[in-house]
Parts: C-alpha cells; structure tokens; sequence
C-alpha cells in the first residue's frame, strides 16, 4: 500500500467526532493492497484508481461504505443500505472502537472481498432511472440553461436525489418552491447533501 495520505491525517485530527474509531478503521484497511486517497472529503481506498472503500461518520454512527457492496457475501449480516434508493454501495455501521476491534477479521474479508470483486472487474447492474424530470424543473431548464448545464454535469446519483426530492410534493407550487431553494446548489456542483 501506498503512505498515508497526509490529508487523511488532517481529516482525523480536525475530526470532531469518531477520531478513535477513524483510527482504528483506517489501521485496518491500511493492512489491505489499497491506495489510500482523500475524496469527497473523507478517506478514500482505491485500487487502480477504482473506489473500493471510504470511511465516513454521522451523528449517530461512523462506517465503512463499500461502493459496490451489493455485490459482496454478506454473511455476517452486517452491511446496510443506506436508503431504498442507494443501489451499489453498502455501509458497515460503528458506534464505538471496540464494535470495529471485535469486527476487524470480518472487516479485513469484505475489504478483501471488494478488492477480489474490482479485480474480477465486477459490476452492480443498476436499475434504470424511471424517475423522470418534473415539468417544473424541465421548465426551469428552458429559463436557465447554465441551470441544465449545472444539473447535467452532476453525477448520476445527485441528479437522481434531486429528481425524487422535486418530484416528491403533489403540488406544483411545492415542486416550484423546492426547485427555487435549491438553484444555487445546483450551479455550484453540489448534490441536495453537500
């Protein structure tokens, strides 16, 4: 494996939760054949450039997001889909560092799995986007071409968050609204999250 990345150093000691359990997580991948990078501003673990793993934390718990997880045997049970909507990645969820202590020679088998599954040059088959483009957002696009320029440029999963979040309300002025708010966000290259 490739140094630390010193960005990864600053990123666990700015942390203001989970630094402990970033720790320990880290230690524990570092141990696998990963470059280790620092995307999305969190610790990344590629292999030939290929997102294997990151590590990321939340309110009420840190975790080990494998970006094509659906794929992985999960006979722990343990991986987690985030929401209905997340299709490839899976999470292993941590509360404290003795949870990734106790867990690390099953952590160290799906890391080893992920990396089997990217060499195999593995897919996830995603389902097709049945969402379509709210009216009001098409209308939106026409108004403002930087806007669809902006959208067209998101990733695919962003594009998608924002599609069902605009597409949610029965009302159109609701729709409206919803898309308003978040106008700038959009021509700043961020997702309905960052």
């Amino acid at each position: 494996m490739n140094s630390m990345n010193p960005k990864v150093d600053e990123f666990i000691s700015k942390a203001k939760k989970w630094q402990e359990e970033y720790r320990a997580l880290r230690k524990i991948v570092h141990d696998c054949e990963l470059t280790e990078e620092f995307k999305w501003m969190h610790p990344c673990y590629t292999l030939n450039n290929k997102n294997i793993v990151l590590i990321h934390g939340f309110k009420e718990y840190c975790a080990l997001l494998f970006h094509k997880g659906a794929l992985l045997q999960d006979t722990h049970g343990i991986l987690i889909q985030q929401t209905e909507n997340v299709q490839a990645a899976r999470q292993i969820r941590f509360t404290n560092v003795q949870e990734i202590v106790e867990k690390e020679a099953i952590i160290k088998d799906y890391v080893s799995q992920a990396i089997a599954i990217e060499k195999a040059g593995l897919e996830v088959a995603l389902k097709k986007d049945t969402e379509t483009i709210p009216d009001e957002l098409q209308q939106k696009f026409e108004e403002e071409p930087a806007l669809k320029t902006a959208f067209a440029a998101l990733t695919p999963g962003r594009q998608r968050a924002y599609i069902l979040y605009f597409s949610q309300p029965k009302q159109s002025k609701t729709r409206v609204s919803r898309i308003e708010k978040y106008i700038q966000q959009i021509l700043n290259g961020k997702g309905l999250n960052d």
